[in-house]
């Protein structure tokens, strides 16, 4: 005789009570409680593999094997990786609906040859992809589709066909029938990943997990889903503009400092080896407004354009704008040109605006973004053979900043002749090495005099 249970679940958190809360203790959030009826049989549950019994060791006595990564025939989504696909891992994908994920998926399934994918699909219909798949120009006979949501299903078809890889799309559409819920909610999710997981761990086939996100951005489900998969990307970008940006949050196997630059074509999506040049207005003559700074994203570096306009404020309020950069931090950048330099922006409209679409938090544009407000202000153009790497405190100094070499490295390999930093730079690292003029300011002052005098 089966058993059932009614629990109220959290749909935010995934805590689970007797009775219906308004507010849930654990997360804090309210009305997230939805009545579940959790069905559990008395017999063995379904197994679609041999249960394994390992033994304990001894630490010392573990060997270590070097694991053969799986080649993604993608070299962003590799480095990302930490190298490849590691064989019985789990990566869990996320991003918001229609930024690139299906596709970056059945992209990568594609460019298996070698390899048999299976793509699980919930979302689509077997024509719906296929017709993706004519669009990516991609041909290829050892990838199958199957459109099924039932876990159970999709482990009897896993038996037959013996997949090298597994792709998942998505784990929210997905239910088990020794749940009694509707796909999506906590208790759903958390099952099939960690029968997804198990089955991975057993048999070291990788499987590719594709999640939706809730309205504030996070991977929707229980947190528990980023603690149990090995390695979670995060996929980012504006629908307005053609690049996608892949983030590590957690890995497992590699570093989680690590970015991926892609664009967005007709045929799919196209790697950006050097992201510096499509993220720099090419244009003949010199604007007023512009200025080019050196950041880093991850432990790559790269170059940016900063766009600003100053205009007197034709309502009487002045506005604040920006777009790609923290509203509130350029607040204080134009507090500190106000107090420490002497510019009287408080009646003047700011707008800020980083070209490509693209969110930058890396406090090395700070010197950069007060050089483009500064230039619009005054309507003198920044010579484009400048660049700028430093961080702006309140009272007006330059900062030194983080992994300043590199940064450096990068303007000069894309072949510009001056770059401002702070002049409290480490002593020991040695600027001689380096063919670009290389001029070091301690206050905001001085830069503005240097260029705009």
């Amino acid at each position: 005789m089966a058993k059932s249970k009614t629990v109220f679940v959290c749909q935010n958190c995934g805590m689970e009570s007797l009775k219906w809360i308004g507010r849930c203790p654990s997360c804090k959030e309210w009305n997230t409680y939805i009545e579940e009826v959790i069905h559990k049989e008395n017999s063995k549950r379904y197994q679609p593999f041999k249960p394994s019994f390992s033994q304990p060791q001894v630490i010392s006595e573990i060997s270590l094997g070097k694991e053969k990564r799986i080649n993604t025939q993608n070299l962003e989504l590799n480095r990302i990786l930490g190298g490849g696909l590691v064989p019985g891992s789990v990566v869990l994908v996320g991003g918001e609906p229609g930024i690139g994920k299906s596709t970056l998926a059945l992209q990568m399934a594609l460019n298996l040859n070698q390899l048999k994918t299976l793509y699980v699909s919930g979302e689509e219909s077997g024509q719906q992809i296929k017709l993706r798949a004519d669009r990516l120009e991609i041909r290829n006979n050892n990838c199958y589709i199957l459109s099924e949501t039932c876990l159970e299903n999709i482990f009897s078809h896993i038996k037959k066909l013996k997949p090298d890889i597994i792709i998942i799309d998505s784990i929210q559409t997905l239910h088990t029938d020794y749940i009694e819920s509707s796909p999506g909610s906590i208790s759903q999710i958390r099952e099939c990943t960690v029968n997804l997981l198990k089955f991975a761990k057993e048999t070291s086939t990788p499987i590719f997990l594709i999640g939706h996100i809730t309205k504030e951005g996070s991977l929707a489900g229980p947190k528990i889903l980023e603690h149990i998969v090995d390695t979670v990307l995060q996929f980012e970008g504006d629908h307005n503009y053609i690049y996608r940006i892949l983030r590590v949050t957690k890995n497992r196997f590699g570093s989680t400092s690590e970015l991926g630059i892609f664009e967005m074509q007709n045929t799919g999506l196209r790697e950006v080896s050097n992201p510096s040049e499509l993220l720099i207005s090419q244009y003949d003559e010199n604007l007023s407004g512009v200025a080019i700074s050196a950041t880093i994203n991850g432990i790559r570096p790269f170059l940016i354009e900063i766009q600003a306009l100053v205009s007197s404020a034709a309502y009487g309020t002045p506005q604040r704008s920006s777009t790609g950069f923290d509203l509130r931090r350029l607040s204080m950048l134009l507090a500190v040109l106000e107090k420490r330099a002497g510019f009287r922006l408080a009646a003047k409209d700011v707008f800020l605006n980083i070209a490509g679409g693209i969110k930058v938090d890396d406090p090395a544009i700070d010197l950069s973004v007060i050089s483009s407000i500064l230039s619009s202000n005054s309507d003198i153009a920044i010579s484009k053979t400048i660049c700028f790497a430093g961080e702006v405190g309140l009272s007006g100094e330059i900062r030194p900043v983080n992994r300043i070499e590199q940064r450096i490295s990068e303007a000069e390999r894309l072949g510009f002749k001056q770059i401002f930093i702070s002049k409290y730079n480490k002593k020991e690292i040695n600027f001689s090495k380096f063919n670009i003029e290389i001029i070091k300011a301690s206050k905001v002052e001085n830069v503005s005099s240097y260029l705009f005098v």
